[in-house]
């Protein structure tokens, strides 16, 4: 029975790692699908069309060090989401309303809100690894 469990427990870890992975390697491909032309490849605002925008783009790679060690998931998110705020510029789209739409288009999709807040999630979690 305990090397039962022991099997059961490994197999948990062991597929619970690779949804970590997976959740991981969705958050590159979101970043580079939809933010690296502006904010660059390496996240340091530096990307292919960033020299035709109006303002200076964040280092992203600092979002942690910024913000007093703590890496910033709620405004992040928001910022995703809905883009820069009231007093921000609009330069930056509200990719979470992007992501909403381009499932709500699926009639077969019904489940646009989950789909949109793991998308941004896994884009949090990418952020997160690039940070120096």
């Amino acid at each position: 029975m305990r090397a039962f469990r022991t099997s059961i427990c490994a197999t948990s870890l062991l597929l619970m790692s690779g949804l970590a992975h997976a959740q991981s390697e969705l958050g590159q491909f979101e970043y580079m699908n939809s933010c690296s032309a502006c904010h660059g490849m390496d996240g340091k605002g530096q990307g292919s069309i960033s020299g035709y925008l109006n303002v200076a783009l964040p280092d992203l790679t600092k979002l942690q060090e910024n913000n007093g060690g703590v890496f910033p998931v709620t405004a992040i998110f928001k910022t995703i989401e809905n883009g820069p705020g009231p007093h921000g510029t609009r330069d930056m789209p509200a990719w979470g309303q992007r992501l909403k739409m381009r499932a709500e288009a699926d009639p077969d999709f019904v489940e646009a809100q989950e789909y949109t807040r793991l998308r941004i999630l896994a884009l949090i979690e990418y952020l997160s690894t690039i940070q120096e």
